[in-house]
């Protein structure tokens, strides 16, 4: 399949899964790790002194504790005033496969003094992720190419291509792969916070490490303290559900677009009516499919047009500007493409043996065949991509059941209405799953990630507030979003790294 960038745009998306896992489960906590001593030390010469890193030793399998051990590598920053020091604040930035390590160097640029001064910010890179440990199977750069749409044609070669990713890392890794799952990096959290001598971890996981965070919370209530999860999928749908709410969440949002842009045909040129936007579009992926359309050095087909579309449909503005660029591009004419984002092995590696190892996908390919052409009917922009063959199919089966979120730990839920990559439902579904969560909502909050992102100044009170003083708002909010929130023109879903579930390529 041809590879797909297109001007502001991303390309590569990701992800999958459904049912239970079988296989006994291994128990939750962190023995073995033990209370292991850090010893810090600045993490570079072109960083800051006050930033210091450590690694500590973990098992690769917490149910033979005193079996091979893998890093895990930590950094921090001190809370900037130690009177007012509480405990510590952990970060993920999402993924699975996105790196941690500097998260306090970002969130410190970010967050206010009064969250700085009581918290030492800490930064982890996941088991299998960069200084952990990384898994890095051998694929290619077609191979990382996840989601495919289905065409009758083409999938059989669609199933080779899910098979031999399965069979590389299968071949490098053998029973090792099976313990690099959320659950375990979850264990691997609470073995630093043993390190780090604390009672209780604060946290801030967005996108993917929602997921990681309401997984910590139903392994380890009584170490959860001040728990915040930005733009968040819904834990018991992982993995499969997940990923097929992007072919769901994309259709309403694409209605929202067709009418703004056709109230603003005086500057775009893209239709006066919805009805006469949706068939411009429709006749440009036909128009593609035809002739593909050369975006620097690719050809999209109508299914790379789709694939290009659908996170930015979501942002009205810009799935009108990009619209226009391609359109500019089925025409001849030349536009501008930014150097496309290129997924690494460690990141699509890791990305897969998570999401194919926290719970059991469907093993025939002809269920997928099915979903695909079904989901492609009732979603017409991106129901094949969601529904077709993934690695998981050929994946070993998990070592533990997957992950029920059932539990009422208090918890803040910061949610953009119309987010691309974990639509609003899926955050109602994760308050639904933390019955002691609050849900705040961005309303027309256009945004993946939204927490200090300058989205909504309403938000960032309410998250700041609950990270300060631990008090919940006694029922659920929402919020507006700021009149003229920042959007990136380049990437406009992907403003910096903890934006992303690498569920997409960068996104």
């Amino acid at each position: 399949m041809q590879s797909r960038r297109i001007a502001p745009v991303l390309a590569v998306s990701v992800l999958a899964t459904l049912a239970p896992a079988v296989a006994v489960a291994a128990p939750a906590t962190s023995s073995g790790s033990g209370a292991q001593q850090l010893t810090w030390q600045r993490c570079s010469a072109d960083e800051p002194a006050a930033f210091e890193c450590a690694t500590i030793k973990v098992p690769l399998d917490y149910g033979a504790p005193g079996g091979k051990k893998i890093d895990v590598a930590v950094s921090r920053l001190k809370a900037a005033d130690p009177t007012k020091r509480r405990g510590v604040l952990f970060f993920n930035p999402g993924g699975p496969g996105g790196a941690g390590l500097g998260e306090p160097l970002m969130w410190n640029d970010l967050l206010p003094q009064s969250v700085k001064d009581r918290y030492d910010l800490i930064g982890f890179d996941p088991r299998g992720v960069a200084k952990s440990t990384p898994i890095e199977c051998g694929t290619t750069p077609q191979e990382r190419q996840v989601l495919r749409p289905y065409k009758k044609g083409t999938f059989a070669s669609s199933v080779a291509w899910a098979r031999t990713f399965a069979d590389k890392c299968r071949a490098k890794y053998g029973a090792d792969l099976k313990h690099f799952t959320s659950r375990n990096t979850a264990r691997d959290m609470d073995a630093i916070r043993a390190a780090l001598g604390e009672k209780k971890i604060n946290y801030v996981g967005v996108s993917y490490g929602t997921y990681l965070g309401a997984v910590y919370t139903q392994m380890f209530p009584h170490r959860s303290d001040r728990i915040v999860l930005d733009s968040a999928v819904d834990p018991n749908s992982a993995w499969r559900g997940v990923v097929r709410a992007w072919a769901t969440g994309a259709e309403p949002a694409y209605d929202r677009w067709t009418r703004w842009t056709a109230e603003r045909h005086a500057e775009y040129g893209l239709g006066a009516t919805p009805e006469a936007v949706d068939k411009g579009f429709w006749d440009l992926v036909a128009q593609a499919d035809r002739q593909p359309i050369k975006v620097g050095e690719d050809l999209l087909d109508g299914a790379a047009v789709r694939e290009a579309m659908r996170p930015v449909f979501f942002y009205r503005a810009e799935g009108a500007k990009i619209l226009v660029q391609l359109k500019k591009a089925a025409a001849g004419e030349p536009i501008e493409v930014p150097p496309p984002y290129v997924v690494q092995d460690n990141e699509m590696s890791l990305f897969n043996t998570i999401v194919c190892g926290d719970a059991t996908w469907p093993r025939d390919p002809a269920t997928y065949r099915r979903d695909a052409v079904r989901d492609a009917a009732r979603f017409p922009i991106y129901g094949d991509f969601t529904g077709n063959i993934t690695p998981c199919a050929f994946w070993d089966a998990p070592v533990e059941p997957a992950t029920k979120v059932n539990n009422r730990v208090g918890a803040l839920i910061v949610q953009a209405e119309w987010d691309s990559q974990t639509p609003l439902a899926q955050a109602q579904a994760m308050h639904r799953g933390m019955k002691g969560s609050r849900l705040v909502t961005v309303d027309e909050g256009e945004t993946h990630g939204v927490y200090r992102m300058g989205v909504s100044d309403c938000a960032d009170a309410v998250t700041t507030a609950y990270l300060t003083t631990g008090k919940l708002p006694t029922k659920n909010v929402t919020c507006a979003a700021d009149p003229t929130p920042p959007q990136s023109a380049q990437q406009p879903e992907v403003t910096d790294q903890r934006n992303r579930l690498p569920l997409q390529a960068r996104s």
